[in-house]
């Protein structure tokens, strides 16, 4: 049992301490200017008893060495949302003509983005550490009690 909470710990934890990295990443991005192009809500809904989702499209262009790309990229991974508010002041924040700041991937110029993902995991790694150390505690006293004299002597015994 406690290796399993060990394992299934230190897979959370990687989980999470990967998706920190991966917002602190595009922190270092470069952040250049870019002009909003269009700016949209697209309302989906997967089947006709599910709940409807709204994404919000931004279009944008920014100039990379030279060259001007475009982006329709927010975040590193856009979501959807429940909430049809929410995704109107997203929309609303980044409309048409704009100016604002893109930061852009130096290895791949072509992807970009407009804010970065939230430093939350790294805050969050604490929890599966729990689990991580609770299992290892677990696997040390159950090492421990088959080393004690007591434990050897029953195990010698013969059984009736």
């Amino acid at each position: 049992m406690g290796l399993m909470l060990a394992v299934a710990g230190t897979v959370f934890t990687m989980v999470l301490w990967k998706a920190w990295q991966r917002a602190e990443e595009t922190r270092g991005w470069t952040g250049v200017p870019c002009k909003v192009l269009s700016s949209q809500i697209k309302s989906e809904q997967a089947s006709r008893h599910s709940p409807v989702k709204h994404r919000v499209i931004v279009r944008y262009e920014y100039s990379w060495q030279g060259s001007t790309l475009t982006s329709e990229r927010i975040r590193r991974v856009d979501g959807v949302k429940s909430d049809l508010s929410v995704a109107e002041e997203l929309r609303e924040r980044y409309a048409r003509g704009q100016q604002t700041v893109c930061f852009v991937n130096p290895a791949d110029p072509s992807f970009a983005i407009l804010e970065h993902d939230t430093r939350a995991a790294l805050y969050s790694i604490w929890f599966p550490l729990l689990f991580v150390f609770g299992g290892l505690r677990m696997m040390w006293s159950a090492i421990k009690a088959r080393s004690t004299p007591l434990a050897s002597a029953l195990q010698a015994a013969p059984r009736r």
